[in-house]
């Protein structure tokens, strides 16, 4: 430990990493480019197509529902192949795909099937690339700079996010919504050029003597790896709980501003931008916070003190308290960013590397599979007992996900000290 400090001040920035920097680039062009389509699909298929309420619920359902149905596949197919490669492939289609709802809608062929086969069809391409995603940075970065790479790119995710709504709305008022896909897909073939050019060798994974497992044991090695070590299923059990009751809140919050607030679109979409702020801030300084503070304490810190502040979100009532909302979100997702910077982390620097496909694969299917689930208990409960005090369960049930975490080995450490492989498998 004490030798740390000056390996560290030597270290190179991340900044003069010529592959790291091309990844991340094609990722921040490409983060972007992905916030317009689940923008525009919805938007096609209310004005183009006149579809329903229950259509367009239907459509925007499919593309996170691809986690629940590919996701403990997809980690069996990392594993097996090359990271770097499958990404590219998947950057590829996933343009192929997008581009064939403009050339339908100029054909006048678009129909809601088509929309929904492609939303379901990049949702599942998206599924395999995060989860090689993930499981391809520790290749390109040391173990010293991983928690600063996932800082560097969850400050995109949200700047995405903060930036993407806003870009989309723009290009669908300047050029219409079939013409704006073009730009998302223009963006999966920057990241795949950007890919192209990365030239760290991938190593090759290491296979055991014999014949390989079968599909369905790999898939299940993954999952045991997940829910049997003593510290990762907490991880997991926390962060279910943050995106269980986070999207519960986050799925009323439209309905809150403009009949609980009074807000207009506008003021409405000025507070809502907050929220994303705030993961840029967090993305940020994840790394120096977790140097400063730990990091093994900023895993449970994280959610239970900076996610603290949320609780002013219901607290927003017309008039000037209205700030509350965007103060709230602002520091709820400034500690999400902060947190899950810090776990994905430690998740990357305990998982041997054969295995790391099939771990993110497992964890994915189970956190992300709580989202639809959230909503849907969120429009129930709001219509039972109302709309502010659906926020008050879904943030404070957020903010004590944490207790997950804090009840575990890592609240008596200051920073994380990876338990070898053996003690979580099966």
């Amino acid at each position: 430990m004490t030798e740390a400090k000056p390996a560290e001040a030597e270290r190179p920035s991340l900044l003069r990493h010529r592959d790291f920097m091309l990844l991340w680039g094609g990722q921040a062009v490409s983060e972007i480019g992905s916030m317009i389509t689940p923008f525009v699909l919805p938007f096609l298929a209310v004005t183009a197509l006149d579809a329903s309420n229950f259509q367009v619920g239907l459509l925007t359902a499919l593309g996170t529902l691809a986690f629940l149905l590919v996701a403990l596949p997809a980690g069996v197919v990392v594993d097996r192949v090359a990271r770097h490669r499958l990404m590219m492939w998947c950057d590829l289609l996933r343009a192929a795909a997008i581009v064939t709802v403009p050339v339908a809608w100029y054909l006048d062929t678009l129909t809601l099937t088509h929309l929904c086969a492609v939303a379901l069809l990049t949702g599942s391409l998206t599924v395999f690339f995060d989860v090689a995603y993930q499981s391809y940075v520790p290749t390109l970065v040391d173990k010293d700079s991983l928690i600063e790479a996932n800082g560097k790119l969850g400050t995109t995710s949200s700047a995405a996010a903060t930036l993407g709504p806003t870009v989309a709305g723009l290009l669908v008022a300047a050029i219409g919504g079939a013409r704006a896909l073009v730009a998302d897909a223009m963006s999966f073939l920057v990241s795949a050029a950007s890919l192209f050019l990365i030239r760290t060798p991938e190593p090759k994974l290491a296979l055991s003597g014999g014949p390989r497992p079968s599909f369905r044991k790999q898939m299940g090695e993954g999952l045991g790896f997940v829910v049997q070590h003593p510290v990762l299923r907490r991880i997991v059990a926390c962060t279910a709980t943050v995106n269980l009751f986070s999207h519960m809140a986050s799925a009323m919050e439209i309905p809150f501003l403009i009949r609980e607030l009074g807000l207009s679109s506008s003021q409405a979409g000025l507070l809502l931008a907050l929220g994303p702020a705030g993961g840029v801030l967090g993305g940020l300084l994840a790394s120096r916070l977790a140097r400063k503070v730990g990091s093994a304490r900023i895993i449970w810190l994280a959610p239970l003190a900076l996610g603290l502040p949320s609780y002013l979100v219901p607290l927003a009532y017309p008039g000037w308290r209205v700030i509350f909302f965007g103060i709230g979100w602002f520091a709820f997702t400034f500690g999400a960013i902060v947190y899950n910077t810090a776990q994905v982390t430690y998740r990357q620097q305990l998982c041997p590397p054969e295995l790391l496909g099939r771990m993110n694969a497992a964890v994915r299917w189970i956190v992300w599979g709580t989202i639809p689930l959230g909503a849907l208990v969120g429009g129930a409960l709001a219509t039972w007992i109302g709309l502010r005090p659906t926020l008050w369960v879904g943030v404070v049930g957020a903010s004590l996900g944490g207790l997950w975490v804090l009840f575990s080995p890592l609240r008596h450490l200051r920073d994380v000290e990876p338990v070898p492989a053996e003690a979580g498998s099966s």
